[in-house]
């Protein structure tokens, strides 16, 4: 069975990140979840609703794969990505890899594959496969989802092939380290100042703080916004606490990034950010705790409330990407 040695899942929460982690380390480099996140710009945020959607989509990150460009570009990694829509290629660029001793990163959708419990489809996850034999394919994901687990390899290629939003084509990744990466620490500040930069003056009203303002809005009517609340407010709200689409797992991803980055920068502004994102993270809980209420009990009461927690939540991630803004090393 061709097996890449050596790879070790962490206790992880979010598919991306857990991956980068898996492929920066089997290069030598040994970061946190929250330093990926953070050198990888990851946080940001977005309301998405159009008539051909069953339900509004909040996410409360950079969209997928763009971390992984992020982060290669921050730290001078070598990012190679294979795309085909030819399924017998797209198997062969994974067994080059691994077949030349190094774990890829693909890019799915997660329904398809054996080990998800939660049967809903989604195109932009991503995982780290590290071998395979005649009947399943090995993989590392996240903690929620048992780490290193397998798949049949049926399962596998129509998780790569399905179409929709944000999936790819095929994708999968490699990085390769340069012999004179810079240390972490050095890049801490333009990673920073890129992300509140892009959140502070995003290009349309549905992203960073403007989006959040909007969807403290468009949250009010969510239950006559659905044809069945009690089934897509609670899922809308699972999805944000559980999987942290626009909920409180990036803030915590982000928060504890300011506070690994506090360990080399004494910094007025990083203690801020810090501050203001620990009680952002809380605040995301109370909202999705008040969505899944309102979708059980039918009480818009509960929708008014979270739609105020998010104006509020706006003010506080505006106010902490300002003072990041003037971050300095």
């Amino acid at each position: 069975m061709p097996t890449v040695p050596g790879i070790a899942p962490r206790a992880t929460q979010h598919c991306e990140t857990s991956t980068l982690g898996v492929l920066l380390r089997h290069q030598g480099i040994d970061l946190s979840e929250p330093m990926i996140f953070g050198l990888g710009r990851g946080l940001s945020f977005i309301y998405w609703d159009s008539k051909n959607m069953g339900f509004p989509f909040l996410g409360g990150r950079v969209k997928p794969f763009e971390l992984s460009r992020n982060l290669a570009d921050t730290l001078g990694l070598e990012l190679l990505v294979r795309e085909t829509a030819s399924p017998r290629k797209a198997w062969a660029h994974v067994v080059e890899g691994i077949g030349g001793g190094r774990p890829v990163g693909l890019q799915l959708d997660s329904y398809h594959l054996d080990y998800f419990t939660a049967k809903v489809h989604f195109g932009g996850h991503v995982v780290a496969m590290y071998g395979y034999d005649d009947r399943v394919a090995h993989l590392v994901d996240t903690e929620q989802q048992g780490g290193a687990v397998t798949t049949g390899l049926g399962s596998l290629a129509a998780a790569r092939a399905a179409r929709g939003p944000m999936a790819a084509r095929h994708r999968s990744f490699t990085l390769t380290a340069a012999p004179d990466l810079p240390a972490p620490e050095q890049c801490i500040v333009p990673a920073v100042t890129a992300c509140a930069h892009a959140f502070l003056h995003p290009p349309i009203a549905n992203l960073g703080h403007r989006g959040i303002d909007k969807a403290g809005k468009a949250v009010r009517t969510w239950l006559r916004r659905s044809e069945d609340p009690g089934r897509d407010l609670p899922q809308a709200a699972l999805l944000m606490e559980k999987a942290g689409t626009g909920g409180a797992l990036f803030r915590n991803l982000f928060r504890d990034f300011l506070a690994e980055s506090g360990q080399f920068l004494d910094s007025g502004p990083l203690r801020t950010g810090h501050r203001l994102y620990a009680e952002a993270a809380g605040l995301w809980t109370e909202v999705a705790a008040l969505i899944d209420r309102a979708g059980v009990g039918g009480d818009e009461r509960h929708l008014l409330e979270a739609g105020d927690t998010l104006h509020h939540l706006a003010r506080v991630e505006r106010e902490a990407m300002e003072a990041l803004s003037r971050l300095q090393s």
